[in-house]
Order: structure tokens, then C-alpha cells, then sequence
């Protein structure tokens, strides 16, 4: 399956997998920033995707920015719809005590394709019992 990548900046870069079997393949920053502690920036990768109909795009933290910088995605995953053409940016936010230095060219984030279904929409009056019911948040002790 392919993903049509198209240049919205001359130094951007197209992102490749770095090892066969990834899910993910970074995403690079295409400009410097800073993040000061425990605020967000918008993160531009220069680029834009012509998505399959039938796939998304998620956009993942990086485990080892989250390790070492306390660097994450705000809203993990994010999604990029098949019919969006624009800029692919990621929101990144600074759970660390220092400003954090983004520099031209970092990788900042993955992307990984996913296939989806859409569901049919069936407003109901009732739901059928589970043995869960409605338990949620901790409901199970843990």
C-alpha cells in the first residue's frame, strides 16, 4: 500500500522505516523551536499526505523523548484523516523541568498507517447487558 508524501518545504524530509517490520517511521521537524516546561508548540514536518481511503494516520510519541526529555505527544495518537491534505504538524508538550531545544531536522514523532472501519450509526432506546455494565475507571480494583 503506498503513502503519497508530497514536499510543502524544500528541506523537508521524507520519512523512511528504519528497520524491516516497524510500525512507525519518524517524523522530522522543519524548523527550530523551543518548549518551555509544561507548555505545547505546534511542530511543522513540512510536509502533506495522500492518505488510502480505508487508513489513517496515527501520530505516536517517541519512546526515547518521553524517557529522556519528558517530551510527549498532547494528543496521542493523533489522527490524520485519509480526506486531510495539509500540513502534517504534531503537537508536542514539555513535561520536564528544562526548555526543551527542537532543532531543524529532529525527529519529533511517528507515524504509523492503520486501517479502519467506519461504523453504522444506529441510534438505539436500549443496550444489551454485559456483565461489566456501565464499571469503568478502576471499577475492576486495579
Amino acid at each position: 500500500m503506498q503513502l503519497r508524501l508530497k514536499k510543502l518545504h524544500p528541506d523537508a524530509i521524507i520519512p523512511q522505516y528504519q528497520h524491516d517490520g516497524d510500525a512507525g517511521i519518524d517524523l522530522h521537524a522543519i524548523k527550530a523551536t523551543a518548549i518551555a516546561p509544561h507548555t505545547t508548540a505546534l511542530i511543522a514536518t513540512g510536509l502533506a499526505a495522500e492518505i488510502p481511503i480505508g487508513t489513517e494516520l496515527q501520530i505516536r510519541p517517541r519512546s526515547g523523548l518521553a524517557l529522556k526529555h519528558s517530551l510527549t505527544v498532547l494528543n496521542t495518537p493523533g489522527t490524520i484523516d485519509a480526506s486531510y491534505r495539509g500540513e502534517i504538524s504534531v503537537i508536542l508538550i514539555n513535561h520536564g523541568k528544562a526548555t526543551f531545544y527542537v532543532n531543524t531536522g529532529m525527529r519529533i514523532a511517528q507515524m504509523v498507517m492503520s486501517r479502519i472501519v467506519q461504523a453504522e450509526i444506529v441510534e438505539v432506546n436500549e443496550l444489551s447487558d454485559t456483565s461489566r455494565s456501565s464499571g469503568g475507571f478502576g471499577s475492576t480494583g486495579q
